[in-house]
């Protein structure tokens, strides 16, 4: 019965620390996708020199994208004529942040480290794309003919704006990233009350070795940049150095099996071992700097949240109730309104009417899409084929159901050069 309210008292202050944070940085993040011009990411990263490299590092670094959503961003880039280098670069800085994550560092683990995270993704991109640039050659075999692009920009009044920034914000991401936190609050907790106090401190004088030994934890697993904070922070109180949780922090999010695979299939394998060797060497390095260069003080753990890691209890106000209780019903309704729409969609898929003279809707299986932006892309994808009228993607069956006479063959070509596979619903 202790270990259990100390696990609840654990998660519950975690949770109210970076509910508001949380709640912030989600609502810039809608704001940033619809209001920001999309003609920024193609106009300014064409050229193949290093201006181009840390442009896309300073637009990657504030984006909501996971390392899955950004690949298909990325590929966007390099169809309208982003360089090899600046697209690598992009893909480094954008996983790792975003401003929700940036927002939610600073709620659980100060000012310091939301300064440190994304100014070492923003030069560890730039180093990743000036090697892409210098001894990745452009390979034409991974070279495809794609119209598909970033979200464009959403038409409309101010108002038909603002809402469909509200619902990227509190829906879309919410469903996409509220999972993965979820599950990192769990895992900080399950940390926090079943790890001994200190367990990690025998190793605090072995610093490289602290590190090596969270990249071989980080780099297979996928954990989000804002599911990655709880984590790092229980690991913290437990000894860990503050180094080794910055190299969590980057190399959680921006490398795992999933997105490897897709990367190397989709820019090349010597553009992927470029792409997994900068962040390795950008995270030992900044690591290494944060833990001998600065002062220690500046990434202790939070009073309050090391009193929770240390179970001990610590009664929540009436504004971190209220913050706690806004969250959990924009996440359950977030929940609930994916599950509708996939068994609405999935009853969509099996009675779906053509108009009169076209063809009966065709529908694909697709494999590869994880987030909502994942859906987007492959929907774009599907619309630039010549010949399709309509197309419904479904995450949650991952099937598209596609309307209008259309070469089935050029459609899973042009969904593969996403990253994505699409084999015809038997």
């Amino acid at each position: 019965m202790i270990w259990v309210e100390n696990y609840w008292n654990a998660l519950l202050t975690m949770s109210a620390e970076m509910a508001p944070y949380l709640l912030l940085g989600f609502l810039i993040a809608g704001l940033l996708r619809v209001f920001m011009p999309k003609t920024l990411y193609s106009k300014h990263l064409a050229p193949r020199n290093m201006k181009s490299v840390v442009k896309a590092a300073a637009l990657g670094v504030p984006l909501p994208l996971c390392s899955c959503g950004v690949i298909p961003t990325a590929v966007g880039l390099r169809k309208e004529g982003a360089s090899h280098g600046a697209c690598t670069s992009f893909l480094i800085a954008t996983p790792q942040t975003g401003v929700d994550s940036i927002i939610a560092t600073y709620s659980l683990m100060g000012l310091p480290f939301a300064v440190v995270r994304p100014l070492a993704a923003f030069l560890t991109a730039i180093f990743g794309g000036w090697l892409t640039n210098t001894y990745a050659h452009e390979d034409h075999q991974h070279e495809h003919e794609c119209a598909c692009t970033y979200p464009q920009e959403a038409p409309g009044s101010f108002s038909e704006k603002l809402r469909e920034a509200l619902n990227y914000a509190f829906v879309d991401m919410m469903q996409d990233v509220g999972k993965w936190l979820v599950v990192g609050l769990l895992i900080a907790a399950l940390i926090t009350v079943a790890v001994p106090n200190d367990w990690l401190a025998a190793l605090h004088e072995y610093k490289l070795l602290n590190m090596l030994l969270i990249l071989t934890i980080a780099i297979p697993m996928y954990v989000c940049a804002t599911g990655s904070i709880p984590i790092a922070v229980s690991l913290m109180a437990k000894g860990l150095t503050p180094g080794a949780a910055l190299v969590l922090l980057m190399a959680g999010p921006a490398v795992n099996s999933a997105s490897m695979l897709v990367i190397g299939k989709v820019f090349g394998r010597r553009t992927l071992w470029l792409y997994i060797l900068s962040i390795v060497i950008g995270a030992v390095v900044f690591g290494l700097g944060l833990d001998y260069l600065l002062p220690p003080e500046w990434f202790e753990v939070q009073s309050r949240i090391a009193g929770a890691c240390h179970n001990h209890a610590h009664a929540l106000s009436f504004m971190d109730w209220l913050w706690l209780g806004l969250l959990a019903t924009l996440f359950l309704n977030a929940q609930v309104r994916h599950w509708w729409d996939a068994g609405h969609h999935g009853h969509e898929h099996s009675c779906i009417k053509a108009n009169e003279g076209d063809s009966a809707a065709v529908v694909y299986n697709v494999s590869g899409m994880n987030c909502n932006h994942c859906k987007a892309n492959v929907e774009r994808a599907i619309r630039s084929v010549e010949g399709v009228k309509e197309v419904t993607v479904d995450l949650a069956s991952a099937t598209a159901s596609v309307i209008g006479p259309h070469d089935s063959e050029t459609l899973i070509r042009q969904v593969k050069s996403f990253g994505y596979e699409a084999v015809l619903k038997a």
